[in-house]
């Protein structure tokens, strides 16, 4: 499911050397950067900044910080973390903008594994001496889910009736919506759901975006929620379409996609992205991408050199 095209066999000693060589001197060799990186697995990355600390005595991620700019160097950048230190970096991003992107948070806080979530709730105390719990979005973030794939049919049932309730009478923050959404698995959630769709006529989804017009933010809050526990493919496809739709582009949204699932499902968010829009993904970016940024984003998504 990954796009990611990394050799099995590397000398992460002759990395940290070609990328040295590549920011030596007058002008940086991005070219060098993109078919190193961009070919390079998590766990393989990190022995190249240990193997770069050891040969020069200096940080990879600060060098290449000070070498690159743009979208490019943010991409890089969020590329060159462990998983966990970039959705902390990610979070804490979107918690200080001058409008707080929650959706984002919620995104981390749903699409992951419980043990992916302690870890990038350790990353980010480590890195901003503060809990994630402490900025926001307390019960998604401190619960550990329960992660096996046992259904339990007749509770389905009875919690469905509960958010249909809730949803009716637009009591979108009430204390036994939040408790569903953040205690159930997500596999009990997906039965609630699909019961919630059987006995409704429509998905919890669409009914959210009917009720919830002009309430207030915590429908649309709900809504993220329920489409990342859903179908996160779904979800991470409109993130790029909506990034990359009309005048400009939204980098941050679109880097956020490819550079966090080239590792794990992008090759399913490219396939959904083609039987949604009748255009390869690789197209759409290199449409409307250009220069280093757009190179690198392609190599991400599994484009030959």
């Amino acid at each position: 499911m990954a796009t990611l095209v990394a050799p099995v066999q590397h000398s992460h000693i002759e990395d940290a050397k070609a990328l040295y060589k590549a920011c030596k001197g007058w002008g940086t060799d991005e070219k060098a950067v993109i078919s190193i990186l961009g070919h390079r697995t998590a766990a393989q990355r990190q022995q190249i900044r240990l193997a770069y600390q050891n040969l020069y005595q200096e940080d990879l991620v600060k060098r290449l910080e000070s070498e690159l700019s743009g979208a490019f160097e943010k991409a890089v950048y969020r590329w060159i973390l462990e998983p966990a230190d970039r959705d902390a970096v990610l979070a804490n991003v979107a918690i200080k903008k001058a409008c707080p992107d929650y959706h984002v948070i919620i995104e981390i806080a749903c699409v992951h594994s419980p043990e992916e979530l302690l870890a990038v709730r350790r990353a980010y105390q480590l890195s901003y001496k503060l809990s994630l719990e402490e900025d926001l979005l307390v019960a998604l973030v401190s619960v550990l889910r329960y992660d096996g794939p046992e259904i339990n049919a007749r509770l389905a049932k009875s919690e469905a009736d509960i958010l249909e309730d809730a949803i009716k009478n637009k009591a979108f923050n009430h204390e036994e919506v939040i408790r569903i959404l953040t205690t159930r698995s997500k596999a009990q959630l997906m039965a609630t759901f699909n019961r919630y769709r059987d006995d409704c006529g429509t998905s919890i989804t669409k009914s959210l975006l009917r009720e919830g017009d002009q309430v207030n933010e915590f429908a649309a809050a709900l809504r993220t929620a329920i489409r990342c526990i859903n179908n996160s493919n779904k979800y991470y496809e409109k993130i790029i379409r909506n990034a990359i739709k009309g005048a400009g582009t939204d980098e941050d949204a679109l880097t956020r996609v490819i550079v966090t699932r080239a590792e794990k499902d992008l090759k399913v968010i490219k396939e959904v992205y083609y039987k949604r829009n009748s255009v390869t993904l690789e197209q759409a970016v290199a449409k409307d991408t250009s220069g280093d940024y757009n190179a690198f984003l392609l190599t991400l998504l599994g484009k030959a050199d």
